[in-house]
């Protein structure tokens, strides 16, 4: 979806910095202020503001109406870049951050975006349609969504696709740099923390969801996440492709293998995997100038004649593959207790990221102890994986209303 917008240049955060450290030297009384910690964010630029009623119309046009009544504040938004770990080292992650216009303090809301493969398609890029989702900031949330490692100013790098600890560390490095931003902007962050997301994006929000109930983070009070469509059972997704005669979206497997032999260092051919001419051929189709579809139409749908036959016939069995068996075991995310309120969404009619996926996730959640009190399935009748997202978006503002 392509909508208007309108730019407008402000200074990033670095000028606010050096105009109180200039007028902190010219003598005089000390007045006390004191300028706000700044660790994680690296820089920020506004993109541009778009009022209440701008919204409105937006959403009404669209098609959603449901949405445009929770639009309360203008918002702003800005493009950032943020420090965050990559395989050890410091790089520079990106993404857009949306505040509403208002001095009461507000709860943050984290967005993770559903799997992209072509760099104009990352949020910082294509801020038409990313602008028109910032506008649940007007819901009254600061409202973020990442660029994820692998788009926008870390766009050299492979994207980390379904590396569950890699994904969420970097998106609460986003959350923690927002949060540094809304200090030096003077918006008040009241702590309460909302996790959300779609396809890739819904596994990479229970990722972050789980880090954070794991491992902490200091500052940010985790109320309720929402992940929909998202792949979490890796493994299982795996035996879910491997028992198709066809597959409409090979692209996937081929992205799962390509960033898992990257990340985690393997030198094991991309021929164990896949056939000829394919296992060739493929890191050249992940330079970031093709779209999935674009892929898709360079690759095999017939199973049998994409996957390598040992692969397709021997992945539980043949030790040449327990790497790859240990990676989708280490990166699934259907055997641990979740503590914090967690909404799971999917389309019943989903064949893309099968509802089933969804489901088991669902039932070893709670067999190893998580309370149906805490976890609650919410399926979309009749969606498929497109046309899931926006019901899955109006209604978890439903949900996490009265939780704010």
């Amino acid at each position: 979806m392509k909508l208007f917008r309108n730019f407008y240049s402000y200074s990033t955060y670095f000028a606010y910095v050096l105009l109180v450290l200039l007028l902190s030297s010219c003598g005089g009384d000390d007045d006390g202020d004191i300028v706000p910690e700044v660790v994680q964010l690296e820089s920020s630029d506004v993109l541009f503001s778009r009022s209440k009623s701008e919204m409105v119309t937006l959403a009404n046009f669209a098609g959603y109406p449901e949405l445009a009544a929770y639009l309360n504040y203008d918002i702003k938004i800005y493009t950032i870049t943020y420090k965050t770990d990559y395989l050890g080292q410091e790089i520079i992650a990106s993404g857009l951050v949306a505040f509403p216009e208002t001095g009461e303090e507000m709860p943050m809301m984290s967005f993770q975006h559903g799997t992209m493969v072509k760099h104009s398609d990352a949020p910082t890029v294509d801020t038409q349609t990313y602008g028109f989702l910032a506008s649940v900031a007007s819901a009254g949330y600061i409202f973020l969504i990442p660029d994820f490692i692998g788009f926008g100013s870390s766009s050299n790098i492979l994207h980390p696709y379904y590396r569950a600890d890699i994904t969420a560390s970097s998106v609460m490095d986003m959350m923690i740099a927002a949060k540094e931003l809304a200090s030096l902007e003077g918006y008040n962050f009241n702590g309460k923390t909302f996790l959300s997301g779609y396809s890739e994006g819904g596994f990479a929000t229970m990722a972050t969801h789980k880090a954070i109930e794991e491992n902490g983070l200091e500052g940010f009070d985790l109320v309720a996440s929402a992940p929909a469509a998202g792949g979490y059972d890796i493994k299982g997704m795996q035996e879910y492709f491997f028992s198709l005669e066809t597959y409409h979206q090979p692209y996937y497997m081929a992205y799962v293998a390509l960033s898992f032999k990257n990340t985690y260092g393997w030198n094991q051919p991309l021929s164990d995997f896949f056939q000829e001419p394919y296992a060739t051929e493929i890191p050249g189709y992940f330079d970031g100038s093709m779209s999935g579809s674009s892929i898709n139409n360079k690759l095999d749908t017939v199973v049998a004649d994409f996957i390598a036959p040992d692969f397709l016939n021997l992945v539980d069995t043949d030790p040449k593959y327990d790497d790859m068996r240990n990676a989708l075991e280490e990166n699934s995310l259907d055997s641990w207790v979740p503590l914090n309120k967690m909404f799971m969404y999917h389309g019943t009619a989903d064949i893309t990221v099968p509802y089933q996926n969804s489901i088991d996730t669902y039932a070893n959640l709670i067999a190893a102890g998580a309370s149906s009190e805490t976890i609650a399935f919410i399926a979309i009748e009749g969606a498929d994986h497109g046309s899931g997202f926006f019901p899955y978006v109006e209604d978890v503002l439903g949900r996490f209303e009265p939780l704010k």
